[in-house]
């Protein structure tokens, strides 16, 4: 199908209106750090800075509102609850976290519908119910080319939703278990590796299994992937939560190319040679969100819902 593209340059981001620490979801995410202070003033600060850097290098920034009818903390990631894709096709997605159900706002979905000539709408969020769930491009990272998804197995990836967006989707999964430093379930599969056009940033120490490492590096190599591996402690400055982007040329570089977004923070813990490895593809694109990392548990990816049409 001639619409199957791995980058955009068009993304959705939802601007926080009462972002903060979020109990429920710090059940799971080792991520989550509280802190002191005006944290929501400190995230909408990041957040515009955010918007407007990446502006600057062509991106298109379709910027919703989010608004205090309904009480949700982690709205500024909303590329957990819906993902949309070539052709017209919109997935809404099963959470974890009650409060996090609350995002799929009907102005927003409505919005994105009208923004990216949906006509295939596939509806996941059932799986609430039975306990299983699928939180998007956090749970899992796309090849969008060749058409498998990886996946890590947590509280919030199940593998049986994983199995019927695969069939939806017509993609080939690629299931796993990685876990952090202290034996936990890495949260989000987003959190331990990102994929690209030509490079693949992955983190397979945490993969304790090694046939299943094996696996995942066989598979990113054979879709002819540059690997670039971090290690678990990059892992934990948010060093796998990187989202490649293209520019439309309407910004500092020429149309159609790459841009690696990742946080400062991430940026700061790579090797002179893991950086060099991702700007020779790509240029780095770093933005300063670190109040929202250590409170929300998510970086600059887990910010960007990507908009296909």
């Amino acid at each position: 199908m001639v619409w199957f593209r791995q980058t955009t340059d068009s993304v959705l981001m939802i601007r926080p209106c009462c972002f903060g620490y979020n109990e429920e979801t710090a059940v799971n995410n080792a991520f989550q750090v509280r802190t002191r202070g005006d944290v929501q003033s400190a995230a909408l600060r990041e957040f515009d800075s955010y918007v407007a850097l990446l502006r600057s290098y062509g991106v298109k920034v379709d910027v919703v509102q989010d608004t205090p009818a309904l009480r949700t903390p982690d709205s500024i990631f909303p590329n957990n609850w819906f993902s949309t894709h070539g052709g017209g096709v919109f997935v809404l997605y099963p959470m974890f976290a009650a409060n996090r159900r609350q995002e799929r706002k009907r102005k927003v979905v409505d919005h994105i519908i009208e923004t990216c000539n949906i006509n295939n709408l596939i509806d996941l969020t059932s799986w609430e119910e039975k306990g299983e769930f699928l939180e998007g491009t956090g749970s899992m990272v796309l090849d969008r080319i060749n058409r498998v998804v990886y996946a890590s197995i947590s509280p919030r990836t199940s593998e049986v939703v994983l199995g019927e967006f695969c069939k939806a989707m017509d993609y080939k999964p690629v299931v796993f278990h990685a876990s952090d430093a202290n034996g936990q379930a890495v949260y989000h599969t987003n959190v331990m590796m990102s994929i690209g056009l030509q490079t693949a940033v992955v983190c397979l120490e945490s993969i304790k299994d090694l046939a299943e490492r094996s696996a995942v590096g066989k598979s990113l190599e054979d879709s002819g992937h540059a690997v670039i591996r971090i290690s678990m402690e990059q892992m934990g400055k948010f060093a796998g939560n990187m989202l490649e982007l293209s520019s439309d040329g309407s910004g500092s570089v020429a149309k159609g190319h790459p841009l690696q977004i990742m946080s400062l923070s991430a940026l700061r813990a790579l090797t002179p040679e893991q950086r060099n490895a991702i700007s020779g593809r790509a240029e780095i694109v770093a933005p300063d969100v670190s109040c929202i990392e250590r409170n929300g548990g998510g970086s600059a990816r887990c910010m960007l819902a990507e908009l296909f049409s």
